[in-house]
């Protein structure tokens, strides 16, 4: 097995005539350790009680060392690989002997020292391969020089390794309840709910932990590097250096291990990293959200789609420590939409249809007869809605609507046409639709683009408004309608009550002021005006028209809001 960063390691065992020992749980060169972690980024030596990140080159193996001074130590290993199975094997080999300098006091060779520890094979103690993040616990280990190779067969990867000669009394990972399971309390179309058993190191031993719960449709991970390192699949991570170039520990920091300090600031750091070979791979992002809650224990899971599964993860993370440990992960998958029932249309006849808040309906129109061509008339009351027409499985058409649109499709013998609607995620839709083979037949009045009303301030008085508004070629009945408001009704008010598909029907006899018709073979020219009397000085008013069609049918135009004048 190839010795990794080796002069690093020959630095720390000073030249004397006695070879030294590698650095243990020195608690004044611990805690050095600690404060620069960046040093183990690089550095072939695992420190006692710290975890360290690193990476692994696909088929490039790399070796760390650290060092049991006593015989019969407590001693837990801990490997937790990230995105790829790791080949990991821990075995110990005794210390080298005294110098053969015979006591002459001359130090032994450099290049002896590390021949003595590469050449020496050592007991294996432990090995595994796979994904799990597993441990080597032993309550009475021998002194010597413990050795740790890994290796990644699959490809390029990083992993995390902790060890440590004080297990009961470090507990850094949070320990897991007796029962680690994550449980599904409820199951809806969009939601899930899940509870877990609390982590004892909160309950206990008062520590803080906080959960996190991670979500994907692909699978359950083992631990929180497996779902960092898919988070930043296409961006940092990739940026790894090519082995045998030479870099610090300061820029190796930057390849795909998290910072402390702001991982946002990491992307500045990568884009002159580039220089270093290896370019990202433009992947699409990962379906996967990760949510951290706090010391909560129940959670539910909402915008979810329905009739979908869904892998579910919690990781409880003790906050001091920055490490983790996942609970066993679970599935489920979502409620189906409630089948909903298809509205048949009949020839001619308009139809109201009404669709929850990011709902849908279907309509089905079956023609009795043959026919050449089918009209579809849609009048959106509210705010735009989507409709796709498909003919016997074929989509023909799939557009937005908003106000009042037609459609001609060619027809075909016997044909059968499914009609989808899909609401607006603002808020709930309303609309009319008309579906004939008759191609005169019109049950909506036609609109101009500009269904405004423009008020005339300069003629304003305390008693009268003056208002304009477009027609078309097409001779409709207008009626104008008013209402006193508030001084304070807003925009906001006015909105609720744009439903284009309320008629003059439902509004009040005193709030009628006339009907007229109107039409223009010249479109420039279709401008009609009508001067409202009657009014109170300095109140406010709501105005409406409304363009009635020859089926009866009739749309609104946007209300406008007026004012009288004061004093005059």
């Amino acid at each position: 097995m190839l010795l990794l960063h080796c002069p690093l390691l020959l630095l720390l065992l000073p030249l004397s005539s006695r070879p030294q020992k590698l650095p243990t749980r020195d608690e004044e060169l611990f805690q050095m350790q600690i404060r620069d972690k960046a040093f183990f980024h690089d550095s072939s030596v695992i420190p006692d009680g710290a975890e360290i990140s690193s990476y692994l080159f696909r088929d490039t193996p790399k070796r760390y060392f650290f060092v049991v001074e006593e015989d019969n130590t407590p001693l837990a290993v801990t490997v937790t690989p990230c995105d790829a199975p790791l080949e990991w094997k821990l075995s110990v080999q005794e210390l080298p002997e005294e110098a053969s300098g015979e006591g002459s006091g001359e130090p032994e060779p450099l290049e002896q020292q590390k021949q003595q520890i590469t050449n020496e094979e050592g007991t294996e103690l432990f090995s595994y391969k796979g994904n799990d993040v597993e441990y080597f616990v032993s309550s009475s280990s021998p002194s010597g020089l413990y050795q740790l190779d890994l290796l990644s067969t699959e490809k390029d990867t990083h992993f995390k390794v902790y060890a440590t000669t004080t297990p009961e009394s470090d507990q850094p990972y949070p320990e897991l309840p007796y029962d680690p399971r994550i449980d599904v309390t409820s199951l809806g179309r969009t939601t899930v709910t899940l509870a877990w058993k609390p982590s004892p190191t909160a309950s206990l031993l008062k520590q803080p932990i906080q959960y996190c719960i991670v979500i994907n449709k692909e699978h359950n991970f083992k631990s929180l590097c497996a779902v960092e390192a898919k988070l930043s699949s296409d961006d940092a991570f990739m940026l790894a250096p090519k082995p045998g170039l030479d870099f610090s520990p300061f820029d190796f920091a930057h390849f795909g291990f998290p910072s402390d300090n702001n991982s946002g600031k990491e992307r500045g750091f990568l884009k002159s990293a580039s220089k270093f070979g290896r370019q990202t791979s433009s992947k699409p992002r990962v379906d996967l959200h990760k949510v951290c809650i706090g010391n909560k224990n129940i959670f539910t899971v909402s915008d979810l789609k329905p009739d979908t599964q869904y892998y579910f993860d919690m990781f409880a993370i003790n906050t001091d420590t920055n490490m983790s440990t996942a609970y066993v992960g679970t599935f489920a998958r979502t409620k189906e939409e409630a089948k909903q029932k298809t509205v048949e249309l009949k020839d001619g006849k308009v139809t109201d249809v009404f669709i929850k808040r990011k709902g849908a309906k279907f309509l089905r129109f079956a023609p009795v007869s043959s026919h050449q061509k089918v009209t579809f008339s849609v009048h959106s009351c509210l705010d735009a809605v989507q409709i796709q027409v498909r003919r016997d499985g074929k989509l023909l058409l799939s557009q937005n609507v908003e106000g009042v649109r037609q459609f001609q499709l060619r027809g075909k013998a016997k044909a059968k046409y499914l009609i989808r609607l899909k609401g607006s995620k603002k808020g709930a839709s309303v609309l009319k639709i008309l579906a004939t083979t008759r191609p005169n037949k019109q049950s909506f009045p036609s609109l101009p683009e500009d269904t405004r009303i423009k008020a005339f301030d300069k003629l304003r008085t305390c008693s009268s408004v003056t208002v304009a508004w477009l027609g078309t070629q097409e001779r409709n009945k207008f009626c104008i309608y008013k209402r006193e408001v508030d001084d304070n009704y807003n925009d906001e008010q006015k909105k609720r009550e744009q439903n284009q598909c309320l008629g003059p029907d439902t509004r009040k006899k005193s709030d009628k002021v006339l009907c007229k018709y109107f039409h223009s073979q010249n479109i420039q020219k279709a401008v009609t005006t009508e001067t409202i009397r009657g009014l109170q000085p300095g109140k406010s008013y709501l105005l409406d028209v409304y363009v009635i069609g020859h089926g009866g049918q009739s749309v609104k135009y946007q209300s406008k809001l007026v004012k009288t004048r004061k004093f005059c």
